[in-house]
């Protein structure tokens, strides 16, 4: 039928979800309003089913059929309800509109289903753009937290590197260190031993020249007579 093409307006719906206001102090909650893709339930083709269930406590399941039969029976007898040409003419009318109900209903309601459908798309078009988007942005957001983690990571590692060319330059300096220490004692030792060897030759050419002096033309001439005498006996021992 026709009133069952979902053309009803945005109504509330316990079985929605809930959305959730954040307070000061507690949390309040709040159901979302949706449009309902179906109407009521309704019996005879017009009379709402919670009619009958409001009565079914205190008049029963045939409550709610006695007191329609009874309260129409009451208006036509008392005359409150008068059967003019008219209601024979609404009578007509209304069974034409139920066979054109029965007879288009299904095709118009499927047009009506499906021009609701275009209007609900086009309603949701930016919404779902705008969900999409946040989406997106909490994504980008995950990848700057893992590259902020890889920065934290590459810092590390960064002070690990002047770790190491501190450790590298301290140990350079050792070096240099050293390196200037054995220069300053390998220069004291050959100074000390330049001059052990420059007051040795002063000591030597001292006794040499003493010796010298003290050695007469004399003695010098005996000298080298002997020194003749001994090359002599060396050679005759030779042969």
């Amino acid at each position: 039928m026709l009133s069952k093409a979902r053309l009803l307006a945005v109504q509330r719906s316990p079985a929605t979800a809930m959305v959730v206001a954040r307070g000061t102090s507690s949390e309040v909650k709040f159901e979302r309003p949706v449009r309902r893709e179906h109407p009521e339930k309704v019996r005879m083709g017009f009379i709402p089913d919670s009619w009958f269930k409001a009565l079914y406590p205190k008049t029963g399941v045939t409550g709610p059929y006695m007191f329609g039969t009874g309260l129409v029976t009451y208006l036509c007898s008392k005359e409150i309800y008068v059967m003019e040409h008219e209601f024979y003419n609404g009578l007509a009318l209304g069974l034409m509109v139920i066979f054109a109900v029965k007879q288009f209903g299904p095709a118009v309601a499927k047009w009506a289903d499906k021009e609701i459908d275009a209007i609900e798309a086009g309603y949701n078009e930016g919404r779902n753009k705008q969900v999409e988007f946040h989406t997106q942005e909490i994504e980008e957001e995950k990848t700057a937290q893992w590259r902020t983690e890889g920065q934290k990571m590459l810092i590390e590692a960064k002070r690990e590197n002047i770790a190491l060319q501190l450790e590298a330059a301290y140990r350079e300096r050792l070096a240099m260190v050293y390196s200037e220490v054995k220069r300053r004692l390998d220069y004291q030792v050959e100074r000390q031993n330049a001059e052990r060897r420059i007051a040795q030759r002063h000591q030597v050419n001292w006794i040499v020249d003493n010796v010298l002096k003290s050695i007469t033309p004399d003695q010098e001439k005996a000298t080298i007579n002997q020194c003749i005498a001994d090359l002599g006996a060396l050679a005759s021992r030779a042969k």
